[in-house]
Order: structure tokens, then sequence, then C-alpha cells
């Protein structure tokens, strides 16, 4: 089956790259079509791509596996999302005197219009959430229709690095010939999917455990209160356990398998087998070695999260909640250790199925949760335009008629009448010849000779020699 109208997009994580095709119905839930992952370890690190003609080629690799779960369509455009560790919100206010006016929305307008003309030195605006609205410095949601003197709205720039956006939308749209739809920044994306309204009115922190950076979204009374990117990820155990003598792949393993953000000291003295960087070989170490190295590092992590939840000023807030979501979520015990440190109920993110029409499971599959994030906030197709072929005119054979033989007939030819004037030289030059020549001459005015007529001719003129002769002898 061809599609003619969907949404592709792209997740450029700092482990694994994963691409993804939906389509929205008419309330604007999600239907997943198809999704594929490329490793992107050797391209982008903590969630910025450094290598381009690297990032690009996967890219390529991924639409092309995409297209083929399309049933012959092409994808013609994707959208992309942005993190990396330069990603932050900043505060920017814009303020309107009203005297004793109303709020109309034509004021929130003019609002909006000059925040987005504001450019802070050395960074790019890649979003701007919704604001908060104070009239006469008192938090009001809905201002329209209110009179007060001065309203003043409180916005969130999502900005980072300029070079964040360029590489996405220049560099690598001219590596991979494909247009790119929009940028995304993917931890509010990402907020959106999991948080519920009421989650975010009454207080709430999204933490993303990535493998090259952990995002930080913060809400407070329905608004964005932050958000932050820490440069440190989950990729940072592994290679602390790599340290003890084993390879990427086999550090990755134990850390999946062994790994706990909180030392258990009951097992102190159990071992672990372990492969060896050599590849040959295996040894044997202890698991409270193991997991002193995992637990120094988790509580690092998190204690960097406390830091900008302290920063926001939403540490300490009653009924504040913490969800975490991403494939660091997964190591054990990391839940109980950040409820421990935090005083807060935390829990595992998941989808909301409100959101979700088909393919509930895979979105909520940590390694994709973040591209069915993307794809909710796409709006235009993405769907390669192929023009239909013009009709070629068809062929009407001729239909085939029976055969007829000729019918052969004899015609008797007429000699062809000669022109006034020669005629009458003819009928003069004709009297002095003799009956043969008059033979002769009727022949020649006919079409064509047969084998008859030329033995005739010949006969004729030995009569006429025989004739002379005997004149002669006379």
């Amino acid at each position: 089956m061809a599609y003619t109208d969907f949404i592709a997009a792209i997740d450029l994580g700092s482990s694994h790259m994963v691409g993804m095709v939906g389509t929205k119905g008419p309330t604007g839930t999600l239907s997943i079509i198809a999704y594929e992952v490329e490793n992107s370890d050797t391209c982008i690190r903590r969630g910025c791509v450094y290598n381009i003609k690297d990032a690009a080629g996967k890219i390529v690799r991924l639409v092309r596996k995409l297209e083929n779960k399309l049933g012959g369509s092409r994808i013609g455009k994707v959208y992309i999302g942005v993190g990396g560790q330069s990603l932050r919100s900043v505060n920017h206010a814009v303020s309107r005197v009203l005297g004793s006016g109303t709020v109309t929305e034509e004021v929130l307008k003019e609002l909006d219009q000059e925040c987005r003309q504001y450019r802070p030195d050395m960074l790019d605006v890649l979003d701007i959430a919704a604001p908060a609205y104070y009239l006469d410095n008192q938090p009001e949601a809905h201002p329209v229709g209110l009179g007060c003197s001065r309203i003043e709205a409180r916005y969130k720039l999502l900005v980072g690095r300029p070079s964040l956006r360029h590489a996405v939308t220049t560099n690598m749209s001219e590596q991979i010939k494909l247009d790119v739809a929009g940028t995304i920044v993917a931890p509010l994306a990402l907020a959106d999917l999991i948080l519920t309204e009421q989650e975010k009115s009454k207080g709430c922190a999204l933490v993303d455990f990535g493998a090259g950076v952990t995002s930080v979204t913060m809400y407070k009374d329905g608004n964005l209160a932050g958000l932050y990117v820490i440069p440190l990820g989950s990729h940072l155990i592994t290679r602390d356990l790599m340290s003890l003598g084993m390879p990427e792949k086999e550090a990755e393993r134990v850390k999946r398998t062994y790994g706990n953000a909180i030392w258990e000291k009951d097992n102190e003295q159990q071992m672990v087998s372990v492969d060896l960087a050599d590849g040959q070989h295996s040894s044997e170490i202890k698991l409270s070695d193991i997991n002193m190295v995992v637990e120094a590092r988790s509580r690092e992590i998190i204690e960097n999260i406390y830091a900008r939840l302290e920063d926001t000023g939403v540490a300490k807030e009653p009924g504040y909640s913490i969800v975490i979501a991403g494939n660091g979520a997964a190591l054990k015990n990391m839940r109980e250790a950040l409820s421990e440190r935090f005083k807060m109920d935390v829990r595992y993110a998941s989808v909301r199925k409100d959101l979700i029409a088909d393919g509930e499971m895979i979105a909520n599959n940590p390694e994709y949760t973040t591209v069915a994030a993307l794809l909710l906030k796409g709006m235009e197709n993405c769907a390669l335009y192929i023009a239909p072929e013009p009709e070629k005119p068809k062929v009407v054979e001729p239909k085939a008629e029976p055969k007829v033989e000729p019918v052969i007939v004899a015609v008797e030819e007429k000699p062809e009448e000669p022109p006034v004037e020669k005629k009458a030289a003819a009928s003069a030059t004709t009297k002095n010849r003799n009956s043969g020549t008059k033979k002769e001459d009727e022949k020649k005015r006919n079409k064509s000779w047969g084998l008859g007529d030329l033995f005739k001719n010949a006969v004729d003129k030995m009569g006429e020699g025989i004739d002379k002769a005997l004149k002669d002898e006379q």
C-alpha cells in the first residue's frame, strides 16, 4: 500500500539515530507506520552532530530503510529533533502600558511579535514556549477581556549555539539531498507526549536519561519553568566500567545486567564473569566493584539534576513530582535513588494514551519515545509528490479484412490518338507506304509488344525484302 500523506521525523541521539513515519487522524492522534534505527556513536556526541558527512550517510540509509516499508512511497522531507548540551531556556519579558484599557487579542499579538524579534547575543532562538501573563503584577492565565493599567508577558526562550540548528538545516540538508521540514526542540516535544496537563499545572519535571546528555524539563502552574541539558549521560557509566579491564560492548552489557544505582552491600562477595579486552579470555570481578563505579557516576548525575531544580525554585515545592525517561532510566534502583535524594514522587514515563492511536507499545519503548514525540509536532506532509505519467493515446489497430484475390481481366488496349497536326502529317505519309508499313506503325503505337508481335514483325520485314528483290529483277 502506497502512502501519499504522512509525517517523517528523525531523532539524532548520541548512541542511536531513530527514524519514524506516521500519520495523524482527524483528532490529531498518531498512528505509527514504520520505524528504523542506525548507530550514531561515530558522528554524534552529547546530542550534537560533529561529523556531518558520516551522519548524513547514516540518515540516507535510515530514510531508505523507511521507504522500503512504505509500499513504494518516497520521503520528500523530514523533521529533525535538536538537543545537545548547549540547549537551555532563558527568560525574556515584554510589557505594555494600557492605562485604563482592556486586554485584547491584538495586544497579545503585539507582545508576541516583539518577543520574536528579540535576538540574544551569540545564541539562536530555537523555539518560544507559551508565556505567563501578569496584569498589574498579578498572574492571569486568560487575560483577554480583563482591564488593567499594565500587562507583562514572561516568555521562556529555548536557545542554543547557532551551529546547533545550522548543522541540521543547512549542512545536513546539503549532504543528504533532502529538505528539512523543520527543527523541533526534542525535550519540549517529549514532555508534551508524556506529561498530562494536570501534572504540568501541579508541578512536574521530566528527566530524560540519554547516552550523552541528560535533559531536565520543568513545569509549574501549567507553564514551562525551565529547560536544561546536563552534559552527563549513561554512556559515562559504561566508560567508567571499561577501567576495570573490559571492552566497551562488554561494559555496556555488564551495566545493563548487573549495574545498580544503589550499592547493595549484601552482594559484596558475589563474583561476575566478564570478557577481557583481548576477546579471548575472561576474568572474575566482584559485583561490589562494579556497583561502586555505577553508583558513584549515578550520584553525580542525580546531584546535577537536583541543582537545576534548585536553580528554578521547584526543588522544595510541595506536591512536585518527577517523571524519568530514556534508556538510562532503566538502570536498577535509579527511580529509588532519585526519590531518596529529591524527597519526591518518581514514576517511569509512559506516553499519553489520548495521543497514540496505533503503536502505543512502540512509542513506550525508550528508544522510540522521543521520535514519536517529534512526529506529533510535525504539521507538513512529508511525502514526495510524484507527478503521474501522461496517458499514452490508445492505438486502434485496423481490423484485418479477408484477403481478396485479384481478378485479372484482359483489357484490349486502344491506340492513343495523336494530336490533330500530327494526325494530318501521318495520313499523308501513310498514303505512300505499303500495307506492311501500316502494320508496323500500328504496332509502334501500342503500349507493349508481345512475343507473337515480334515474330510477326520479323516475318513482315522478310516479306518486304523479298518484294523489293523481285522488283529490282524486273
